[in-house]
């Protein structure tokens, strides 16, 4: 198995937050970037989109991006690209037109994410999608995914406050009737890995389209370096 831990160890970070974690209860997974090799798509629906608007996406840009909410992924685009602030609604809806139709393919799993979310629910273990991606695009890919794979679903327009706040993963366990730090969350992007860090959940990372090196988190190259063991492990802090 290849790991390398950003910052800190799991152990330390939980010391220094005066928590002890105990054993872990539930998993948590981002979708885009993290289950699905989906972040591709959204750079095709984002170069669309500013096709659209006579404008070009560069690689700066997009990485600042990745995971954000979309009506926040919007304004920044209007805001780099000096375009109107009364257009960023209408450049949203264009966007998630686009997007939906770049789903209604088939899902493309990230290598190991199909596997491990079967062992994990083999496994007894409830599970809950945490995405920032709104509620109309998450039913079209949940329903290619398989919507009994998830006890919980979390989605970015339908809480107050989406990632990099920690509101998406206390929501999703409090839906699940547990506490932030029975979790253990699977993100692949600096903002998710934030929110899930801020709302007390132990983190595992496997970087899609941006490095992540922040503390307290265990980074590993795929999830096909991960099985239910080292997730147990690796939420109660043992090495």
């Amino acid at each position: 198995m290849t790991r390398r831990t950003a910052g800190t160890t799991t152990t330390e970070h939980d010391r220094e937050g005066g928590m002890t974690r105990g054993a872990l209860r539930a998993v948590l997974f981002d979708m885009d970037g993290t289950l699905l090799d989906s972040e591709k798509l959204w750079e095709v629906g984002l170069v669309d989109l500013c096709v659209h608007l006579g404008r070009t996406l560069t690689p700066q840009l997009r990485a600042r991006m990745v995971g954000m909410d979309q009506m926040e992924s919007m304004r920044l685009l209007h805001k780099a690209l000096d375009l109107p602030a009364d257009g960023v609604t209408a450049s949203a809806d264009w966007l998630i037109d686009r997007m939906a139709d770049l789903f209604a393919s088939p899902p493309v799993w990230r290598p190991g994410a199909a596997e491990l979310l079967a062992s994990v629910r083999a496994a007894g273990y409830p599970t809950a999608l945490v995405t920032a991606t709104g509620r109309r695009l998450v039913d079209v890919v949940i329903g290619a995914m398989g919507a009994d794979r998830f006890d919980v679903t979390i989605v970015g327009d339908e809480v107050a406050n989406n990632k990099p706040d920690p509101e998406p993963y206390r929501t999703a366990a409090t839906a699940l009737g547990l506490l932030p730090g029975d979790c253990l969350a699977i993100e692949d992007s600096p903002t998710g890995v934030a929110s899930a860090l801020a709302a007390g959940c132990s983190v595992v990372a496997v970087p899609s389209e941006v490095a992540i090196t922040v503390d307290g988190v265990t980074v590993v190259d795929s999830l096909v370096d991960i099985d239910v063991q080292a997730l147990r492990a690796l939420h109660s802090g043992s090495r």
